[in-house]
């Protein structure tokens, strides 16, 4: 047999043998990595693995690795085996924030994860106190246009809402100052206190506080209004579309993961998140689903990289 022969042998051997893999698969336990424990991440991740399991019949574990802006979960991810039965579920912090935020990254999410598919969003909600005399977006935007400059809370250095605010700046070229927290609950307390003027928040922390009146919704960070809370307008029915910044989360896989074995994740994970329990169970949580194919979440994760590249450039904002 010539040479050229054997190597179309050895392909298609191995082709044989990923298909024969993939039919199998799961047949054993499959653990998915995320972060702490109790967030909207590990709430949606245990989910997903109790639907999993019910179509896959083994068992479907969730281990929470917590720390550093979910990139201590992301890093376990990218150096498991890659035979399917490490998955993760990590947000954009991990995937789209850390390569302009960490000057030492342990892994490159385009080149040591496998993308597999978008599972959820959740849009943050832009809100200011009750007393404000503004009544709509315009009107707050303009009363941050002053000398002084507005306290706005952040949950902290380099979080969703940290960059939020500094997306705010400038896109509307607000003169606002970051309030750092340790936390989102503490910046939702001091918030409510009066500590600061306003800022963003994710649905589920200050969705509450709208609706009790203790605070004002001015948009929500989003294409389109959220089913969860729809009459709270999102910032692109006000001309203000760049200012769009869901939280998401995304299923991927170590890098080399089997691609046959990475379409059977991602056809089942996209069966899961068309479920109307699962719809309905998100939008209590805050979220919507969210799926598509393996090179859509490439594609969105590279976009989403950049345009925080820029705004992380613009801002000053590096962590050690």
């Amino acid at each position: 047999m010539s040479s050229p022969c054997r190597i179309a042998g050895l392909f298609a051997a191995l082709a044989l043998a990923a298909s024969a893999s993939a039919q199998t698969y799961p047949a054993k336990p499959v653990k998915i990595i995320t972060s702490g424990a109790g967030n909207v991440g590990d709430i949606v991740a245990r989910r997903l693995a109790s639907s999993l399991h019910e179509r896959w019949g083994v068992p479907v574990v969730v281990e929470n690795r917590p720390g550093v802006g979910n990139t201590i979960a992301t890093t376990a991810v990218a150096r498991a085996a890659p035979d399917g039965y490490t998955l993760g579920l990590n947000d954009r912090t991990a995937l789209a924030f850390a390569p302009s935020l960490w000057k030492n990254l342990s892994y490159d999410p385009s080149k040591d994860l496998a993308p597999i598919s978008l599972v959820a969003t959740t849009p943050l909600i832009l809100v200011g106190q009750a007393a404000a005399a503004a009544d709509n977006l315009p009107q707050f935007m303009e009363s941050l246009r002053k000398p002084v400059a507005a306290h706005f809370f952040s949950s902290g250095p380099s979080t969703g809402n940290h960059m939020a605010n500094e997306l705010l700046k400038q896109v509307a070229h607000v003169n606002i100052e970051n309030v750092h927290y340790n936390g989102s609950p503490p910046a939702v307390t001091g918030f409510l206190a009066g500590e600061t003027k306003g800022g963003f928040m994710l649905v589920p922390l200050i969705l509450p506080h709208v609706k009790s009146g203790r605070v004002k919704a001015y948009a929500i960070t989003s294409a389109k209004r959220f089913a969860g809370a729809p009459d709270i307008p999102s910032v692109a029915e006000f001309g203000m579309a760049e200012l769009e910044s869901d939280y998401w989360l995304a299923m991927v896989a170590p890098a080399g993961t089997p691609s046959a074995i990475a379409g059977k994740v991602n056809r089942d994970v996209v069966d899961v998140m068309k479920i109307a329990a699962m719809r309905d169970f998100l939008l209590a949580q805050g979220a919507e689903p969210a799926y598509g194919s393996a090179a859509e979440l490439a594609g969105f994760i590279a976009s989403e990289t950049a345009r925080w590249k820029k705004v992380i450039k613009a801002g000053g904002i590096r962590v050690e």
